[in-house]
């Protein structure tokens, strides 16, 4: 998880909550393959359909709000998202994305400075360059990174467990 890539940035706002996310009525559909082309369909109904793997997402204050529903991270990772980075996020949303394997970072200063189409170059626990300004990151705690590079919390207990 440390190395460096780039990323096309989709941008999104403020309150991004899980029901933006995934909406409810599409839960009950059998698997999170099922799920992805109605990620964030309440909000831009054409941007499961535009995003490729390797994308972010960059977005304002507290992403991720709303329920717990852990299908909201896992169908942004199912999507292909490279990392989402937000001024801030919703608590249950960022330990759910952690145990899905999915990279979440906190750049207050990021959202402002970019714009939709913009590739950012990622380089995970220091910093992210976009447009030739360089916007320094903090890293993730050891135990969180063991876990996002073995893809998500089953897969490091696993590991860790010898199983794998």
């Amino acid at each position: 998880m440390s190395n460096t890539f780039k990323a096309k940035i989709w941008k999104l706002n403020d309150d991004i909550d899980t029901d933006i996310v995934l909406p409810t009525e599409y839960l009950a559909l059998k698997s999170v393959e099922d799920m992805k082309p109605y990620a964030f369909s309440p909000l831009r109904p054409e941007l499961a359909g535009k995003i490729q793997p390797g994308d972010m997402i960059v977005a304002g204050k507290n992403f991720g709000c709303g329920s717990s529903r852990e299908q909201a991270p896992e169908v942004v990772k199912a999507l292909g998202i490279s990392c989402v980075v937000a001024e801030s996020f919703a608590r249950i949303f960022f330990r759910n994305a952690i145990n899905n394997g999915l990279l979440l970072i906190e750049c207050p200063a990021l959202h402002d400075a970019v714009s939709e189409g913009d590739v950012a170059e990622v380089t995970p626990g220091e910093k992210i360059v976009v447009n030739g300004q360089t916007f320094e990151i903090a890293s993730l705690p050891e135990n969180l990174m063991d876990i996002l590079n073995a893809g998500g919390l089953v897969k490091a207990m696993r590991k860790r467990n010898g199983l794998d």
